[in-house]
């Protein structure tokens, strides 16, 4: 994509997470934990001993959840992003489901519920390659809405020629 133009933030929050993420990480807080409570009969067990572990991982907690947050959301974006494009780029897709995550919750409910109905309806298809979009969906109700309006003319049809016969 080109060069990057992260900001000092943006490379320091990569950094970061890759670290804390890391093995060398998990040591370094196993280490400094083991020496805390080695150190607690130097320290007869005192307040003091107790508040500096309690105020450190109190204070690096409030840190990594802002940390793991950035990159949850960056992580999320690129996710989206990726999805985005394969649902553009996928013919039998319907491309009203890009940028889905602006719907309401009550919105993606009622897309969840139509989602299972076409897992459902997929489960019943002889053919494994059978599209079943949104799009793919309205037309086959549309057509359904159509052949029922055809039938129901024909039914109202043989009724008018009882009434006529009679």
């Amino acid at each position: 994509m080109g060069k990057s133009n992260k900001s000092i933030f943006e490379n320091f929050s990569d950094w970061a997470t890759k670290f804390t993420g890391s093995p060398y990480a998990f040591i370094g807080a196993t280490v400094i934990v083991i020496a805390w409570a080695f150190s607690g009969p130097v320290f007869d067990y005192s307040e003091t001993w107790q508040l500096v572990i309690n105020t450190g991982t109190t204070i690096i907690t409030f840190l990594m959840v802002f940390l793991i947050q950035k990159s949850q959301n960056k992580d999320s974006k690129a996710i989206q992003i990726k999805l985005n494009e394969l649902i553009a780029a996928h013919g039998k897709a319907s491309n009203r489901i890009v940028d889905i995550e602006e719907l309401t919750e009550k919105e993606l409910d009622q897309l969840h519920c139509f989602y299972e109905n076409l897992a459902k309806l997929a489960k019943n298809d002889a053919d494994i390659h059978t599209s079943h979009s949104i799009d793919a969906a309205e037309h086959n109700q549309y057509n359904k809405y159509e052949a029922f309006k055809l039938r129901h003319e024909e039914w109202l049809q043989k009724q008018n020629q009882k009434k006529e016969s009679n």
